[in-house]
């Protein structure tokens, strides 16, 4: 009997510990989508890649109009060429299919090195600043309530507000 009176009595130490510490605890959430999107240097990281994908694009365009345009030709000389000729200019256009292929791929490679360069900083500083933020409010954890996160319901503290001040804008 004596036994079962000391179970109980952790049991309800424990389970009072556990509803004390449930009360204490402060969640905060954030979308960091629209945080990343307001920010004036993301705005501006976002206008050099554009720049930098109008660029290759040019190019990538001049490189396929080259393409067919030497493909129209040697089309129409096909017929007066010889074997020998027309073999050559085939492996000629299948040589520039494959430098036009990997130019492609190399520009989405530097495009996305390129954006991960410039984001990089930036959600660094976004992350300390909802840190900052949060550790000044005493919230212990922050969501991220960007849609699709997987968060359903945040009607907790919200935090975009503080963040953006404290990032100055």
């Amino acid at each position: 009997m004596k036994q079962f009176k000391t179970l109980i009595i952790a049991i309800v130490l424990f389970f009072g510990a556990q509803v004390a510490t449930a009360q204490t605890t402060k969640v905060g959430h954030i979308d960091v989508s629209t945080l990343m999107t307001t920010m004036p240097a993301m705005k501006a990281a976002e206008a050099q890649l554009t720049k930098l994908r109008e660029g290759y694009d040019t190019e990538y365009k001049k490189l396929v109009a080259e393409y067919q345009t030497k493909a129209a030709q040697y089309q129409k000389e096909a017929e007066t060429a010889g074997d020998l000729l027309n073999q050559t200019r085939s492996q000629e256009m299948q040589d520039m299919g494959t430098r036009i292929q990997k130019y492609q791929d190399d520009a989405s490679k530097s495009l996305q090195d390129k954006q991960i360069e410039l984001q990089k900083p930036l959600t660094e500083k976004a992350l300390a600043a909802i840190q900052k933020v949060a550790r000044a409010k005493g919230v212990q954890y922050v969501l991220d309530s960007t849609v699709g996160s997987g968060v359903l319901l945040a009607d907790g503290m919200d935090l975009l507000a503080d963040v953006k001040k404290e990032l100055g804008f």
